[in-house]
């Protein structure tokens, strides 16, 4: 996969099959389509290209919605990269090209930079100003510029029956396993280890203090998960609390991951977890003494969990 920082530094021998999205998730829905395009492009000698949009639309025009997103731009593209696109362009999204009319964006980027000859899109989206033209715009367009529009049917994207707000929702209400669902995947996080208060181990639990650069980066409700990492090509399990450790008097939110059989320092390392299942609320205890067994239960239902699913 070539990737390209905006259409105007795309470059191909070959006109090309493009789907166009912000692909949040890269989710079964987004990878139904992309299947479409790779088969079509592979069948008409083509090169398959996905154009997405970086900030998301709404961080650009609707910044008080304060939108966070299912993946960083990298992971995003790492995702992409996985489906067998040829090129993935990411288009710098400006309130200068929020303005470009229907036309403009049609003519100027999708056919004299892109060099579109067919475009795989769904039923329902929308484009140009204000998003005023829809898919029969597009394949009137299509008629004038010489491209062909095949759409994604309300019935297909309907079977799918995921969005990347379904999943954000799920991720907001802790639900991780059906938000793995739909993604097909796990929920990721990536960060770098930095030092936190040392409670964890006070208490008999070191934890890994993970920081996030992303603000954008959409963190899962606050609570205890049961989580997997890779660390020097040896999987890891543990468990997460997200939270701000409010019996030992904490304020501002944390990712702390406990590992398992692991005695190691990692401080300024850059690692990433795949968040498995989460096991309960984050809770105020009357005591430090609570708060241990509590935790010793949470390491119980980790172990057994592991034990039931990932045993080899």
């Amino acid at each position: 996969m070539e990737e390209h920082k905006g259409a105007n530094s795309f470059s191909s021998e070959r006109q090309t099959v493009v789907t166009i999205g912000t692909f949040d998730g890269v989710h079964a829905g987004h990878r139904k389509i992309i299947d479409r395009l790779v088969n079509s492009a592979h069948a008409n000698n083509l090169d398959s290209v996905v154009l997405t949009f970086f900030p998301h639309p709404r961080m650009v025009l609707q910044k008080e919605s304060n939108i966070k997103l299912i993946n960083t731009i990298e992971e995003r593209k790492q995702l992409l990269e996985q489906t067998g696109i040829d090129h993935l362009v990411i288009h710098p999204f400006t309130h200068q090209f929020s303005r470009l009319t229907a036309l403009e964006f049609v003519r100027d980027i999708l056919v004299n930079k892109l060099k579109a000859k067919k475009i795989i899109i769904g039923y329902d989206h929308r484009f140009g100003r204000n998003r005023t033209a829809d898919i029969n715009d597009l394949k009137q367009f299509g008629k004038d510029f010489g491209f062909e529009v095949e759409e994604i049917s309300q019935q297909d994207v309907e079977q799918v029956a995921v969005s990347s707000t379904k999943i954000r929702k799920a991720l907001i209400e802790g639900r991780v396993e059906q938000a793995n669902i739909y993604l097909q995947s796990e929920f990721t996080l990536k960060g770098i280890i930095v030092r936190g208060r040392g409670i964890g181990k006070d208490l008999g639990y070191p934890t890994a203090n993970m920081e996030i650069p992303e603000d954008y980066k959409l963190i899962p409700k606050n609570g205890v998960y049961v989580i997997r990492s890779v660390l020097d090509g040896r999987t890891i399990f543990g468990m997460m609390n997200i939270g701000t450790n409010p019996t030992v008097g904490g304020k501002e939110q944390t990712i702390e991951t406990y590992f398992f059989d692991l005695e190691k320092d990692l401080y300024g390392k850059e690692f990433t977890i795949e968040m498995l299942v989460r096991i309960r609320d984050e809770k105020k205890f009357n005591s430090v003494e609570e708060l241990k067994i509590a935790m010793k239960q949470d390491q119980a239902f980790s172990s057994q969990y592991i034990k039931d699913n990932y045993a080899e």
